[in-house]
């Protein structure tokens, strides 16, 4: 694997140029890293000319086209189509989002197409995301509450309750917002980075889970939670609206609202 990693000053080499085909009036250039552990070469940025006429709306759509009539090599991730699984998560015209819901027609000229940035790369766009699952399962995301559940009905809410939960539960785990992050950049290896400390938020703003306590004892670390330095990225950049660094914040105020 590769890390997507490079410095300003370095240049990914040119690779093959697919024209449009013959007789198209409406065409795009799509400008596509590439790079396949198994060759031996370096990365590359590959060009392919798509008719739009003959192509869907998205920067997906144009993915699978290339993939189906003109490439069969190009490798990306992609599931849902509708912004709701997250696979598709790349970096496009410059910013971290879902390539099923980023519109061609908002990018101005080419449109430059990449991995997520400073991942490791498995191949082409897709990036190897063993190290944020893993920091995601260290912080326990299930309920958990030592009282038994009614035996004949659900663990039940308020309307209230239910409410604090907006903004959290929407999450898809696209890894948007962790890979825009600096600080995330910096020092991913301890750093949970925006996605993990949200999905860690929701369980402790959830009123039917018991351990609280626990959970914010495992975040009070230098570097799991206080290498957020409020930088906003994640939430700029994040495909479904939320908003990451609130809940980071949130987690800060009842650490420290616990001490006092």
């Amino acid at each position: 694997m590769v890390e997507f990693n490079l410095p300003a000053n370095s240049r990914i080499g040119h690779g093959q140029s697919f024209p449009a085909p013959a007789g198209a009036k409406r065409t795009r250039e799509f400008r596509i890293y590439r790079w396949n552990p198994d060759d031996g070469l370096n990365p590359r940025m590959d060009s392919y000319n798509i008719d739009l006429d003959a192509c869907g709306p998205m920067v997906l759509d144009a993915l699978i086209k290339i993939k189906n009539e003109v490439d069969p090599t190009l490798t990306f991730r992609r599931s849902c189509r509708e912004g709701i699984c997250g696979s598709c998560a790349m970096n496009i015209d410059g910013g971290n989002t879902l390539a099923c819901l980023k519109p061609i027609n908002e990018v101005k000229g080419a449109v430059r197409i990449t991995p997520l940035p400073h991942m490791p790369v498995v191949k082409d766009l897709v990036p190897d995301l063993s190290q944020v699952y893993a920091q995601l399962r260290s912080i326990e995301p299930w309920l958990q509450a030592d009282s038994p559940a009614p035996p004949d009905a659900e663990r039940l809410q308020s309307k209230e309750e239910r409410s604090k939960l907006d903004g959290l539960w929407e999450c898809i785990l696209c890894f948007c917002c962790s890979t825009a992050c600096p600080s995330y950049w910096w020092n991913g290896d301890r750093y949970l980075g925006p996605a993990v400390l949200l999905q860690a938020y929701r369980w402790i703003a959830d009123s039917r889970d018991e351990a609280t306590g626990q959970r914010l004892d495992a975040l009070e670390d230098p570097f799991k939670l206080y290498r957020c330095h409020t930088i906003m990225n994640c939430t700029d950049t994040c495909p479904k609206g939320l908003n990451p660094a609130k809940a980071i914040a949130e987690i800060k105020k009842l650490i420290v609202e616990r001490a006092v």
